[in-house]
């Protein structure tokens, strides 16, 4: 079966798509109901702690066992992909674990974060999960336990964790924050925080940023740059310098500092452009990097 157009049917879905890129085929197999679906201990997977289970990112494990979907309303599935239909495996609620876009695996634990959510407005954690913990047999729910990295909180400040990436050799995992302006530094080998550098300054004095990505080297990280007028992301992705960063990668990959922007055009007359994904890719032994334009969280 092709893809269907899209559809007010195909919301709050995961859905698995057979690709062969060599012959342009891209065949829907099977969608499963993040909303109206009934978890494996037979719970409703919508509930009050999980009331709105709009897929924001789903990551799939690099053994290709597991896909995590983070929830916009908070909470997580881990999902067996492989298996027709597709099917729970854990399951949280917002009580255990928050939710955001970026995830990341090192050394068999996956980190992911959470951020500015519509149920709260301020938000920035990081968690890390023992991928070996998990069992295609389901866990009880809100198991395995997440292992909370750090937190950001402030009664006077607002927060927004969103793109992640490792360094080189996935010796530091990045976080940034769109409303703070700034990432934080973890060394993966201990889950330590080591900094956090601001990316705010002569370049742009809100640069909101957003997602990233690194450079084959290693001696930069591209990031997307949001802008006056976010087509997604609510107040949190409010930015004046609409994008394509590039941070200088310092210390062996412990600090950096943005010392580029490439800035996009608007997208209609008075449109400031608000662009969102971004991936660097390989073309015959050169490097093209991409930004394209926001269309989800």
């Amino acid at each position: 079966m092709a893809l269907p157009p899209y559809s007010p049917e195909l919301k709050r879905k995961l859905h698995r798509i057979a690709t062969d890129y060599a012959a342009g085929s891209f065949l829907l197999e099977t969608s499963f109901d993040l909303a109206g679906c009934v978890t494996p201990g037979g719970a409703l997977c919508t509930t009050p702690l999980r009331n709105d289970n709009a897929p924001i990112c789903p990551r799939v494990d690099e053994a290709n066992r597991y896909t995590f979907v983070t929830l916009r309303g908070g909470g997580l599935f881990v999902m067996d992909h492989n298996a027709t239909p597709m099917r729970i495996v854990a399951e949280y609620d917002r009580s255990v674990i928050w939710t955001g876009c970026g995830a990341g695996e090192v050394d068999g634990k996956m980190y992911l974060n959470s951020g500015s959510l519509p149920a709260r407005l301020s938000g920035h954690d990081v968690y890390a999960f023992d991928l070996g913990a998990f069992s295609l047999g389901g866990t009880p729910p809100n198991t395995p336990a997440p292992r909370v990295v750090y937190s950001r909180t402030s009664a006077t400040q607002e927060f927004d964790s969103h793109g992640v990436a490792f360094t080189q050799d996935r010796r530091y995992f990045w976080i940034n924050d769109r409303i703070q302006n700034d990432v934080t530094v973890v060394d993966t080998r201990t889950d330590q925080v080591v900094e956090r550098f601001g990316l705010a300054g002569p370049l742009s004095s809100d640069p909101a940023p957003d997602i990233f990505d690194l450079s084959p080297s290693g001696n930069s990280m591209f990031v997307t740059l949001r802008g006056p007028t976010p087509q997604s992301g609510g107040h949190a992705a409010i930015g004046n310098t609409p994008g394509l960063g590039v941070i200088q990668i310092r210390q062996g990959g412990r600090s950096g500092q943005l010392i580029g922007i490439a800035r996009l055009p608007d997208t209609l007359p008075g449109v400031p452009a608000d662009p969102h994904g971004i991936r660097v890719r390989h073309l015959r032994g050169h490097v093209a990097s991409a930004a394209n334009p926001s269309a989800s969280q």
